[in-house]
């Protein structure tokens, strides 16, 4: 694997550790970091020996949000250049093959928010915070805040916390349905390495078939939704894992996939 500057990468048991190691500037994100995730990503969607990703971050931040240096001198386009690269980078996250969770460990604020959302599940140690605070700053959130925040949450929790630009704790996060699990700061990595080894034990077709039914589907209307999953579903059934897993059942012993 490639040394990177602004992050740390570990894979052990089939689980990619990405921690992004940015503390003096609570790991904002500067186009470099961005060129890093999009390179860490890929590779770990390619190796074969990781089967779950797991994002955190280094000191007191998950990440602080987008490294303000990067935008004091850009023009209009230009900041729409930086919104456009960073949407490609946090989509190609979401749509990976392989789940991703985020395990917030402090400040996920702005852009640092907006990665989590892009994650499949989110994990926030109780010292977490959250927000999307850009309109502090004269803008609005441009890495998929406002889109993927009304999904997750509602629309009226939604604009409540962009427009007022509110910091929260991790207790408020999940009672609004932001993150999946609060636990204690040092039981963060443990406690999302222990969900990652849940889903590694399940068919690996069908855990990406899942998450492809679920993402796709949300930008479907129902019909068209449960036609998708159909589809998915016959994939899933048409694998080797299937035969595997029912066998398997039956016979009263665990699988043993094999991805195919």
């Amino acid at each position: 694997m490639t040394a990177y500057k602004n992050l740390l990468y570990d894979c052990q048991g089939g689980i990619a550790l990405i921690t992004m190691n940015r503390p003096e500037v609570m790991n904002a994100l500067n186009i470099e970091t961005l060129r890093e995730l999009a390179a860490v990503f890929s590779a770990a969607e390619k190796d074969e020996k990781v089967k779950v990703i797991v994002i955190t971050g280094a000191g007191k931040a998950f990440i602080a949000g987008a490294d303000l240096t990067m935008h004091r001198e850009c023009t209009a386009l230009e900041g729409r250049e930086v919104a456009v690269y960073g949407q490609t980078i946090f989509s190609r996250i979401e749509n990976l093959t392989k789940p991703v969770i985020a395990a917030i460990n402090g400040f996920a604020l702005g852009g640092g928010c907006e990665l989590a959302m892009a994650c499949d599940i989110r994990v926030a140690s109780e010292t977490a915070r959250f927000g999307q605070p850009e309109v502090n700053l004269g803008i609005i959130p441009g890495w998929g805040g406002t889109q993927r925040l009304p999904r997750l949450i509602g629309k009226g929790r939604a604009k409540y916390y962009i427009l007022t630009g509110e910091i929260f704790n991790a207790a408020e996060a999940f009672r609004i349905g932001l993150v999946d699990k609060v636990v204690d700061a040092a039981d963060l990595l443990n406690a999302s390495k222990a969900i990652a080894q849940a889903i590694m034990s399940k068919g690996p077709v069908a855990v990406t078939m899942a998450k492809r039914a679920i993402n796709n589907g949300l930008n479907m209307d129902l019909e068209a939704g449960i036609a998708y999953e159909a589809e998915a579903y016959t994939t899933s059934f048409g694998s080797i894992d299937r035969i595997e897993g029912v066998t398997a059942f039956l016979e009263k012993r665990k699988p043993i996939f094999f991805g195919k």
